[in-house]
């Protein structure tokens, strides 16, 4: 499929649109990456999702794809022949989209506590995010990469918000490597690849840019 045409409209923050960049350049796909203003999101995007009308979208020969971990999904079917993100046996294929499912539907929230809330609320906020930590280091294991030897769709649908810990522990004054030792090695393993390290913005940059929203 080389003649294909590939486009990801993303946000250099955002957790989700690079999950996209990190799955192609994995599978070795030649795509072109639109940064897009949120605030004045462009007509392409709008056209692209009319629904949610958010990022990320991955065009493909015109055709829309919307929701990061759909995106991944996609990707690797359509581009089946090189570096599987998802595990081929169906019980494993199936508890990795639990975990980044798991992923999607706690994170947030628990992310956002921890620049919206002070005293009581907020040590609360630190515990909830480190428990949540804990559990998918349990799922980790002893495992260089969430699927076993190979890097994978619940590698990447996790890495995305390591830029962001920074910025977690800043505001709540907390170390993500005292309480969670091994995930933050997985974290720096998966650091170490390409893919990932060329998409992943500077965690210096990603808190200025949070200061900078919470500010409004």
């Amino acid at each position: 499929m080389a003649d294909d045409e590939v486009v990801v409209l993303g946000f250099w923050p955002s957790m989700y649109g690079t999950r996209a960049t990190i799955a192609l350049d994995e599978k070795g796909v030649k795509y072109e990456y639109r940064e897009e203003d949120l605030r004045n999101k462009s007509s392409l995007l709008l056209q692209m999702n009319p629904v949610h009308k958010k990022i990320p979208v991955l065009i493909h020969n015109g055709k829309p794809v919307c929701e990061s971990l759909i995106i991944v999904q996609y990707i690797d079917e359509v581009w089946e022949g090189k570096a599987p993100l998802l595990p081929s046996d169906p019980y494993q294929r199936a508890r990795a989209r639990v975990w980044a499912d798991f992923i999607d539907k706690k994170v947030p929230d628990a992310r956002k506590k921890l620049w919206s809330t002070k005293g009581e609320e907020l040590e609360e906020a630190k515990k909830e995010f480190i428990d949540i930590l804990k559990q998918l280091e349990g799922e980790l294991g002893d495992k260089p990469y969430f699927g076993g030897e190979s890097f994978g769709f619940l590698d990447i649908a996790l890495i995305t918000s390591y830029n962001w810990f920074y910025a977690f522990e800043t505001l709540g004054n907390f170390s993500t490597e005292a309480e969670c030792p091994k995930l933050i090695e997985w974290a720096k393993r998966c650091m170490q690849r390409e893919s990932v390290s060329k998409s992943l913005a500077d965690p210096k940059k990603v808190y200025e840019f949070l200061l900078g929203w919470i500010a409004g």
